[in-house]
């Protein structure tokens, strides 16, 4: 059976995966995704504004759907342009092993 390893203090620390934040290319995904389906929305609160308005729904039936048709692209964009903040201390340096610069020449 293996022994475990333990860790020296003269060497570095390696950061753990878990640790690691969402990649940026996920994230912008993300903000992409949300956009899409708000704007998706926002088109069928504008179809549905224009079809209960022609019908003869009620007033603020259709003014709901309206207001919201015009609303949802404000909140589209600015969920779009929303990035998370990196939690401080959610990662740390890595420190490489070895020399440090002399390895540069190798």
């Amino acid at each position: 059976m293996p022994r475990p390893r333990r860790h020296h203090p003269e060497e570095p620390v390696v950061q753990s995966v878990t640790s690691v934040p969402e990649s940026l290319a996920d994230e912008q995904a993300g903000r992409i995704r949300r956009y899409l389906v708000t704007m998706g929305i926002r088109t069928a609160c504008f179809v549905l504004a224009a079809v209960t308005a022609t019908k003869g729904a009620p007033w603020w039936l259709w003014g709901s759907f309206a207001v919201a048709a015009i609303l949802l692209p404000y909140v589209a964009v600015v969920l779009a342009n929303a990035v998370r903040p990196r939690l401080p201390g959610s990662s740390a340096p890595v420190t490489p092993r070895g020399d440090g610069p002399d390895q540069i020449g190798r």
